[in-house]
């Protein structure tokens, strides 16, 4: 299981990509890609960050100052990556072990998906839709078991945590057939023609 630290790691590299960042835009940054549930505070994040910091990961750059500002006034310090930064986060990226399908990583990883190839895309939305396949197996098992034991707001609670996850396993499935699609049109150009006939919807077929 990724350590929290570790996810936070993999975020600050991601968002730095971008450009450099001061600790408060990272932590309002961070918090957007974590989710309302799990709120970053900065007895977290710079902990994290002097960690990275000592790991050659990010570095401290003084802010450029606007026109007209006091020269006595202490420059702002903003991160960037490192050289060393970039390769670890493309090693990061790379991963395609269970870690990399984790609640607590699997987002981080979604959300810079644009930066990994198709391939490394693919296992890692087919091994998070297994992961969630096998959860959900187990607690609609367990779920007809209890449900004659439990009143019906605990069942109602139940009831919603399998809808939830119904809904993922639904849309990664989703996005591993459009992955697919997308690799068969990259690698057969020839077939994308302007003659090809789309396929005739259900209206049109009542109509013949």
């Amino acid at each position: 299981m990724a350590r929290r630290g570790e996810t936070i790691e993999l975020a600050v590299l991601g968002l730095l990509h971008e450009g450099p960042m001061h600790g408060y835009e990272l932590r309002k940054r961070l918090n957007l890609m974590l989710g309302w549930g799990r709120v970053l505070s900065y007895g977290s994040l710079y902990p994290t960050l002097k960690k990275m910091l000592k790991g050659s990961l990010i570095e401290e750059v003084a802010a450029t100052q606007a026109p007209g500002t006091p020269v006595s006034r202490r420059p702002r310090i903003v991160y960037q990556v490192t050289d060393a930064g970039h390769r670890e986060f493309e090693r990061l990226m790379s991963e395609v072990g269970p870690t990399a399908w984790e609640d607590d990583n699997f987002d981080i990883r979604f959300a810079f998906f644009g930066r990994t190839d198709m391939e490394i895309r693919l296992r890692v939305l087919e091994g998070r839709r297994t992961r969630l396949q096998e959860r959900l197996d187990r607690v609609q098992g367990q779920l007809s078991m209890t449900q004659k034991e439990v009143d019906r707001y605990a069942a109602e609670l139940q009831r919603h945590g399998v809808e939830s996850v119904e809904r993922e396993v639904r849309w990664l499935s989703d996005l591993i057939d459009a992955e697919r699609v997308a690799d068969d049109l990259a690698r057969r150009p020839d077939r994308m023609t302007s003659t090809t006939t789309p396929p005739a919807s259900p209206a049109a077929d009542q109509q013949k």
